[in-house]
């Protein structure tokens, strides 16, 4: 997951703060992912409020206020050297997936595309709207391209549109989550930073190893 796991903002609450919305957006956000909203009819409704927005919004929000959590790059480098592949998908924008996937080296990336006329956002998304179902797919997918099974996916996340990815996986992360997410995550991470899964890996190996 990219908002509020791999990087520390929800970047629809930040572009909408450019048309002074952001409370209001934010609410919504807060809503969806605590699994109280469905996640198509509120993303619809917070990407509506954000017509006619310059797209070098965007361009202000990656580079002034996207930060990546802590941990997040020593994560991808063990994976990395431990040849894991890495998949980003988010219920976000293909705009900061993909500049995240150029700068971590993620392997595959799946997200929502703004729909743009011009130099304009036009308030709507091109295409299918990555939901619950659509990340879960995603995973599914993903581990039959590379030749592996669910069960060898872990899978890391905060909202509850994560959840269903998550169950599909053999180790489930809940990173600084929604109560409802920890409560069915295998495990939680609250205070230290994402490249704590790297520490359950290798604690993973060795019970195996023995």
């Amino acid at each position: 997951d990219m908002d509020s796991t791999l990087i520390s903002i929800e970047c629809v609450d930040e572009i909408a703060d450019f048309v002074g919305k952001k409370a209001e957006v934010s609410a919504i956000t807060e809503a969806a992912m605590r699994g109280e909203l469905d996640f198509n009819a509120s993303l619809t409704r917070r990407v509506a409020l954000l017509k006619g927005l310059s797209t070098e919004v965007l361009n202000e929000v990656y580079n002034k206020r996207l930060q990546l959590n802590p941990g997040a790059e020593t994560l991808l480098d063990g994976l990395k050297q431990r040849h894991i592949r890495t998949a980003l998908v988010s219920g976000g924008f293909t705009f900061f997936t993909d500049k995240l996937q150029t700068r971590l080296g993620f392997d595959f990336v799946l997200s929502n595309r703004l729909q743009i006329n011009g130099n304009n956002l036009t308030g709507g998304i091109d295409g299918d709207i990555v939901n619950a179902d659509k990340k879960a797919q995603f995973l599914q997918n993903t581990c039959e391209a590379i030749g592996a099974t669910t069960a060898q996916a872990i899978a890391a996340g905060d909202g509850a549109n994560d959840l269903k990815k998550m169950h599909l996986s053999g180790l489930s992360v809940a990173y600084r989550a929604k109560p409802t997410v920890r409560a069915q995550a295998d495990i939680q991470i609250n205070y230290s930073g994402l490249d704590s899964i790297l520490h359950v890996l290798h604690a993973t190996t060795n019970q195996t190893a023995n």
